[in-house]
């Protein structure tokens, strides 16, 4: 099954704007998604990056996220839960929450916001890398989705 992920800030396989990156405030974009199937028990999230020299880059790692949201505003939290209980992970900056993107300049980069709808919840304490989420919802995915954007250093 297929999830629908969206932002208002930019459209699929568009630019993301300077507000969500290191060059502006660096605050998550607003996402909402459909599609959740029934039986899903929590939602995640994973936002990397294939382009970056040293190889994929994580930006965002978020678990746990209630079954029954469709949304994220914008500019979340930073910190280890989130007010609806969502742990946040860390990502490659070494910082709990969203990073966002901050290629070096050159050919623009892509960015794949990826949300997966779980069977199960993961109960991973937060903090958790992109790949103990990965192995954790290994055998949990209901449904899964992607939203690209890209972003070109200025």
């Amino acid at each position: 099954m297929s999830l629908t992920i969206t932002s208002t800030a930019f459209a699929p396989n568009a630019s993301i704007p300077s507000l969500y990156t290191c060059e502006g405030k660096d605050v998550s974009p607003p996402l909402a998604w459909s599609g959740v199937p029934a039986g899903t028990r929590s939602l995640a999230l994973i936002v990397d990056d294939p382009d970056a020299p040293a190889g994929t880059w994580v930006h965002w790692v978020l678990y746990d996220l209630p079954a029954n949201i469709s949304e994220l505003p914008e500019d979340l939290v930073k910190g280890q839960h989130l007010p609806n209980g969502a742990k946040q992970g860390l990502n490659d900056f070494k910082h709990l929450g969203y990073g966002g993107p901050c290629p070096s300049p050159g050919n623009p980069h892509r960015y794949f916001f990826k949300l997966y709808a779980l069977d199960a919840s993961l109960d991973l304490k937060p903090g958790a890398t992109k790949q103990a989420v990965e192995q954790a919802m290994a055998k949990h995915v209901l449904a899964q989705g992607q939203l690209m954007g890209t972003y070109k250093r200025k």
